[in-house]
């Protein structure tokens, strides 16, 4: 009697076949993994510069509409003399300063501070940014400490206020950065029947009734939100030197 044998196994083709098949699916859900993960990342990025542009409109807004008409003694030159109060504001086409009631550190409930922007060269000078400084309003005495005394305007030859040249350094918070251009112009309601004008220095002892600034970037991309240009209102507007009941 002859007695039969069954054999069971795998051919060495099959185990091949087999690996291939296992390999090319394991390539194909790599692929669709890394796929997944680059378009979760530009995702991420989107949002995050949406945010960011959406951030420093919301900031500039609220340092802005919090302006204080407050008064700063301007010292004249060499400190001889008395120093007389002036209404506390600077306005360029590439500085301004000012007294708000918004921190950046400490929010709508922080204490007074000057803030100072300043547009300066982008990095390998690519454009430009635009930074601000903080720096704690203590009263008219140390806000006169940025004032060097009076002077007529180069553009103009209107006689007002010179003040010390806005310093960048390491405590400075870059607010918008990868930008063609940034500029500051401020509106004068004028006189009736003057009508109201937008001007990129300010000289007035008034303070301006709206701050206009101005950004584009320096590469656009349709699929992102752009800095685009602000026009905030100044909600007060008195003249500091006055009593409030002339006003």
């Amino acid at each position: 009697m002859t007695r039969k044998h069954s054999e069971s196994g795998v051919t060495l083709m099959e185990l091949l076949i087999a690996i291939t098949l296992l390999s090319t699916l394991s390539v194909g859900i790599l692929l669709s993994l890394r796929v997944g993960l680059s378009a979760m990342n530009k995702a991420d990025s989107k949002l995050m510069s949406n945010r960011r542009v959406t951030s420093v409109e919301r900031i500039l807004e609220e340092q802005i509409e919090g302006i204080m008409p407050v008064t700063a003694n301007c010292h004249p030159p060499g400190g001889a003399g008395p120093a007389p109060p002036i209404s506390f504001f600077q306005g360029e086409a590439s500085s301004m300063r000012f007294a708000s009631t918004y921190s950046l550190q400490q929010g709508s409930r922080g204490l007074p501070m000057i803030l100072e922007f300043q547009v300066i060269p982008g990095e390998n000078n690519q454009g430009v940014r635009l930074v601000v400084n903080e720096i704690l309003y203590t009263g008219p005495g140390g806000a006169g400490q940025l004032c060097t005394g009076f002077g007529p305007d180069p553009a103009t030859g209107i006689q007002g206020p010179r003040f010390v040249p806005i310093q960048v350094g390491a405590n400075s918070f870059v607010l918008a950065d990868k930008l063609a251009y940034c500029r500051f112009s401020f509106r004068d309601p004028g006189t009736p029947p003057q009508a109201p004008a937008w001007i990129v220095r300010w000289t007035k002892p008034l303070l301006p009734n709206a701050v206009r600034i101005e950004m584009a970037p320096l590469t656009p991309d349709p699929a992102r939100l752009q800095p685009v240009t602000l026009t905030v209102p100044v909600r007060v507007t008195r003249h500091p030197l006055e009593p409030y009941e002339n006003n």
